[in-house]
């Protein structure tokens, strides 16, 4: 994995030189940064493969860094994974809703860390899911080849993830996928309250859709399973 190069930004060096040295030792090339600025400052200029931001820095805080680059079309289909002390839920569902993949809580262990780096990066990369297509359904079109989602012929800024659960659900349409099924298919692993990450990425699906969760036109809720796609 060494052609992926991973930006790690936390104020706390110890954390990144830690970090650092089980990402390095997985394989991949790792930038670092200690403050918001100058985690803009290298984004902007390396782009790198994935993001590992940390919440609270100083400059600018993890929040507005986030905001920014989902508001930026050079940036924005960058995977971000957030790192935070903060154990809040409502913490952790407004990271997902402005745009992160994932979020690791402090303290974490850092073999947790390049887990979790891995199983993105897998599931972002070309050819990950096998064979491509054209997927379909309603004026909802998915072409992964470009990776690019398009409703009535407007393109919509997902995320990684967002872009992920959808297509496994436009690969089954009609298939009532449990939460736990689609935890695996589109987020790649499992862990101790990730059912209200999974429905946070739906809720964020949904908006962008244009879906109503009470009538919704193509992510319906199945009680006491998980989420369908019906035909739009």
């Amino acid at each position: 994995m060494s052609q992926y190069r991973v930006l790690v930004v936390d104020d706390d060096r110890e954390i990144v030189r830690l970090v650092q040295g089980y990402l390095e030792k997985a394989g991949y090339q790792v930038l670092c940064a200690y403050d918001g600025e100058e985690a803009l400052h290298i984004l902007k200029a390396e782009k790198p493969d994935l993001l590992l931001l940390d919440l609270m820095l100083p400059n600018r805080d993890g929040w507005e860094i986030t905001r920014i680059i989902r508001a930026d079309p050079v940036l924005s289909e960058i995977p971000l994974i957030m790192l935070t002390a903060r154990i809040d839920d409502i913490d952790k569902i407004l990271g997902l809703e402005l745009g992160a993949d994932d979020y690791i809580t402090k303290p974490f262990n850092p073999r947790e860390v390049a887990a979790r780096v891995n199983a993105l990066l897998r599931r972002v990369s070309p050819g990950g899911f096998g064979a491509v297509t054209v997927f379909r359904a309603g004026d909802l079109c998915m072409d992964p080849a470009r990776h690019e989602v398009t409703l009535d012929g407007r393109v919509l800024d997902l995320t990684p993830t967002e872009f992920n659960l959808l297509r496994a659900m436009l690969e089954n349409p009609g298939y009532a996928f449990t939460r736990s099924e689609l935890i695996q298919r589109g987020l790649g692993y499992e862990y101790e309250g990730m059912e209200r990450t999974l429905d946070s990425h739906i809720k964020n699906l949904r908006q962008k859709l244009g879906d109503d969760p009470k009538k919704p036109r193509y992510i319906e809720t199945v009680y006491g399973v998980g989420y369908k796609l019906s035909g739009g």
